[in-house]
């Protein structure tokens, strides 16, 4: 037990240190504290996009979920979030651009420098709010299985103290800070799971073996749809559907495109993110498969997501346990500070500032940003929110991801028509998401139907009807606009790459192949290889979609000076 104690405080211990030297470089003012003065270099960037999108689901929940389903589970996260690099480019190079022109700060901010509208600034605050709470909860929640496990703490003082040093360490050194710590975490993350996989293994006779011996028991689960054939052609579709049109507008992800050095930076993640997820997100789903042979039915009261530590603690040194589920808090915690930093921006930000300078205008005051102790104290307020939640966890990781992903994925053809469609009006935008999060309510209360899918297909189906018929009866507004323009090498190629894009999402929605279990290399099904072929694919395709298409500073026609006031007043 000491050895374990000793691990997880020096690794406590650590992050606090890498806040405090954050804190030194400082600057005192809220572009530093919640971007780091726009100075993230491209490794730095890739790091805190990947350890900051892949959380305590990436651990837990994949785990639990091979557990549950086996390998059909792999597929539509590696390939489905590394499809998603997409965005880096075609949102995040515009995004990055109206941030450079007009001062942006937060995401509910770059939408109103878009399209002028404070009505949609504060319903696109309410709707990331209310639905990364959830998410949110879910990293205090995995920080209590995982203390729980490790160091016999209660479940939610283990909840409690993770998040405290989480806090401690993001107001010493806030966006410079978080991103160091990312940086640290996400490599503990990929490390130290590839050594729980290779330990775990060895402890039942090897990978190959114990695959094939989980194969004999659980033929199920190398197979697609999966063992209780949970993942239908439908529901496959609707994954990698959601991954796409929900990650590019996690506010945390979304407040990242802000941070970039340069959209060069952007293009480097772009490429790279898909090799990262291809590799990372096979470590926990074959701990949870193999999970089936130590563990056929789980012990009274325990949750598929407590797979994980249930196999450390059956087959690893207590060191090594200590440093995998320290390595898990890494995962956790990364998540969780960003979350919390970028809904505090956006209360400080959208809400604080422009009520702080209406008042500061009254008394003829000139207007000020909002001092950095109203975003801090938003800070200690969501995370008691997220702790209140985790008190008594409501779902699974996988059920709470899901509903969470939906409910934000009702922004995305806002997002993008305020990036490319000069017929987009606030109203359109107004209406599409109230639209879209009428049927997600309706679907949280069983009154319609999924036809066979996820719910986020209809979800988004109905946003984009609804968008695009405002947009044509409405007309847009006169007040000036910041409009990013695109730029490809030559015309042709927007058709190249659309054309290869889609092949390759085609060929991972594979149904032909459904039912198919053979066994390939290391005792995984083949399709699995297939998979990994596919994002090495993507990958490739990514770089050089990078290397053609261009994001330029842009205005609406006609009008020059297109840079709003800073702040948004």
């Amino acid at each position: 037990m000491g050895v374990r104690i000793a691990v997880v405080a020096g690794y406590l211990v650590l992050l606090l240190a890498i806040g405090w030297r954050a804190r030194r470089r400082a600057r005192g003012d809220l572009a530093d504290y919640v971007l780091g003065s726009r100075t993230s270099s491209a490794l730095i960037l890739l790091m805190t996009i990947a350890a900051t999108n892949f959380s305590a689901f990436t651990v837990f929940g994949f785990a639990g979920a091979g557990w549950e389903a086996g390998y059909a589970y792999y597929p539509i996260m590696a390939f489905g979030t590394g499809f998603m690099a997409i965005s880096f480019v075609l949102i995040g190079g515009p995004v990055w651009h109206v941030g450079a022109l007009s001062g942006a700060l937060t995401p509910p901010e770059v939408v109103y420098r878009l399209t002028g509208s404070h009505g949609l600034r504060v319903l696109f605050l309410v709707v990331m709010t209310v639905f990364t709470l959830p998410y949110l909860a879910m990293q205090p929640m995995a920080a209590g299985y995982a203390l729980e496990s490790l160091l016999g703490i209660p479940y939610f003082a283990g909840a409690a103290l993770v998040t405290a040093v989480m806090l401690l360490y993001t107001f010493l050194g806030g966006f410079r800070g978080v991103s160091w710590t990312d940086a640290l975490q996400g490599g503990m993350m990929v490390g130290l799971l590839v050594a729980a996989v290779v330990l775990i293994a060895n402890a039942l006779g090897g990978l190959a073996d114990a695959q094939h011996a989980t194969f004999d028991a659980f033929p199920e689960l190398y197979g697609r749809p999966g063992l209780g054939a949970l993942y239908t052609p439908g529901v496959w579709f609707g994954y990698m559907a959601l991954w796409l049109l929900c990650d590019p507008v996690f506010p945390q992800l979304f407040q990242r495109f802000l941070a970039a050095k340069n959209p060069r930076a952007l293009s480097l993640g772009m490429g790279l993110y898909p090799l990262v997820t291809g590799f990372l997100f096979l470590l926990p789903v074959t701990i949870g498969v193999l999970g089936r042979l130590s563990y056929p039915t789980l012990p009274d009261g325990v949750a598929a997501d407590q797979i994980l530590p249930l196999m450390l603690a059956a087959h690893v040194s207590p060191v090594v346990e200590a440093l995998v589920l320290t390595a898990a808090l890494a995962a956790l915690m990364s998540t969780l500070d960003s979350q919390l930093l970028t809904l505090s921006s956006m209360f400080s930000r959208d809400v604080c500032e422009p009520l702080w300078n209406r008042r500061r205008r009254r008394v003829g005051q000139p207007e000020a940003a909002a001092p950095l102790w109203v975003g801090k104290a938003f800070v200690v307020a969501l995370a008691v929110i997220g702790l209140a939640i985790a008190y008594q966890p409501p779902a699974t990781f996988r059920a709470l991801a899901t509903q969470t992903f939906t409910g934000l994925a009702v922004l995305f053809p806002t997002v993008v028509g305020a990036l490319y469609w000069r017929r987009m009006t606030a109203r359109a935008g107004i209406a599409s998401i109230l639209a879209g999060e009428a049927v997600v309510a309706a679907y949280a209360f069983d009154v319609l139907p999924t036809w066979g899918t996820l719910p986020v297909v209809p979800v988004v189906i109905t946003s984009t009807v609804v968008l695009l018929l405002v947009g044509w009866c409405t007309r847009p507004a006169r007040a000036p606009r910041v409009l990013p323009e695109i730029r490809w090498a030559s015309p042709r190629r927007r058709w190249v790459w659309a054309g290869a894009l889609t092949t390759l999402f085609i060929l991972a929605n594979d149904f032909w192949n459904w039912g198919d279990s053979t066994i390939g290399w290391l005792g995984y099904p083949w399709w699995v290889w297939r998979y990994a072929l596919l994002c090495g694919l993507l990958s490739a395709a990514l770089f050089g979609l990078a290397r053609d298409v261009k994001t330029l500073h842009g205005t609406e026609p006609n009008d020059a000076s297109a840079t709003l006031p800073p702040g948004g007043r």
